[in-house]
Order: C-alpha cells, then sequence, then structure tokens
C-alpha cells in the first residue's frame, strides 16, 4: 500500500550548522530506443520545473528520504541508486542556505494517484529539456553527473528496460 498523503511541519527536519538538510531524486527511464528520460515536476506555487525534493526528516534515512520526496512529489517509486553529490545552495523564499542531497532514481512503478497530484505536473523530458526547463543551478549539476554516469557505465539497458516494462 502507497502512501497518499505529504509529510507536512518542520519538527523532525534535520538542520547541519543552521542549513536545512534537503534530499532529491531524479527519476529515469530507459526508453525502447535505449535512451532515457528523466522526470520533472512543477513547483508547488509556480511554473518552475524541477526534480523532486524535500526536507530529509530525523526518523529515515536519506535514500528513504529520497524515495518519499519522489513518491509525494512524482508519484514515482524505484531503485535509489547511489548518490550524485552534495550541493550549498540559498533558499529562494528565505535568507538561509539549505544543503541539498541528490540521487538517481531508476523508475520501476508511475503511479496514476499519488499525494501531490493536485498540485504539481510531472512530465517526462529529455536530457537537454529537463535541463533548459530546471532553472536550479544545483540540479543541473546533479542531472550532468548523472548522464556522465550513465554513459560511462556499462549498464545493459536492454535488461533494465525488460525488467522496468515488465
Amino acid at each position: 500500500m502507497v502512501c497518499t498523503v505529504s509529510r507536512t511541519g518542520r519538527q523532525l527536519q534535520r538542520y547541519n550548522k543552521g542549513r536545512r538538510l534537503v534530499v532529491g531524486c531524479i527519476p529515469y527511464r530507459f526508453t525502447r530506443n535505449g535512451e532515457f528520460e528523466v522526470l520533472v515536476v512543477s513547483s508547488q506555487k509556480g511554473h518552475a520545473m524541477m526534480f523532486p525534493k524535500g526536507g530529509w526528516e530525523l526518523d529515515e534515512s536519506v535514500e528513504e528520504a529520497a524515495s518519499r520526496e519522489s513518491l509525494e512529489e512524482a508519484g514515482v517509486l524505484g531503485i535509489v541508486q547511489c548518490e550524485l553529490g552534495k550541493w550549498r545552495f540559498k533558499s529562494k523564499s528565505q535568507a538561509i542556505y539549505h544543503e541539498g542531497y541528490m540521487f538517481p532514481m531508476l523508475v520501476t512503478e508511475q503511479l496514476s494517484l499519488w499525494p501531490e497530484q493536485n498540485v504539481r505536473r510531472r512530465a517526462w523530458m529529455t536530457v537537454e529539456e529537463a535541463s533548459e526547463s530546471c532553472q536550479q543551478w544545483w540540479m543541473k549539476e546533479a542531472l550532468e553527473r548523472l548522464v556522465e554516469r550513465l554513459n560511462s557505465s556499462d549498464i545493459d539497458k536492454e535488461a533494465v528496460l525488460s525488467s522496468s516494462l515488465s
């Protein structure tokens, strides 16, 4: 069973030296021709597109937080893979800094119902489209790292494609 409500509040929020810790995923999948696409979501308050991300809470591992954010914001489940990196960035709405961790997630299931479906849009895009539409520099850098990783690895895309389609 999948949770249908997003977590709210900041009582369990993790901080490091005053910086709020946030975690996100770059959900991706392989197409039938072996290329890969990434999933972006709209921000809650605007039309900006980004990768799912949010607060890392005290009662979960960093991977669990990344997976939860992808479920809540994008309605996808999958395999959270090795961290792409850590970034420090300034909040757009406040004069504070965050520390963000990003992970790739190989999507295994896309849900028709998810917690934030009424406040977010989701869209599969090519890497080029996602890079153009994403306005946050640190997310673009994480995407570049994912592309490098996938292009340099010996991933059997056919095997991944057939297992993710079944």
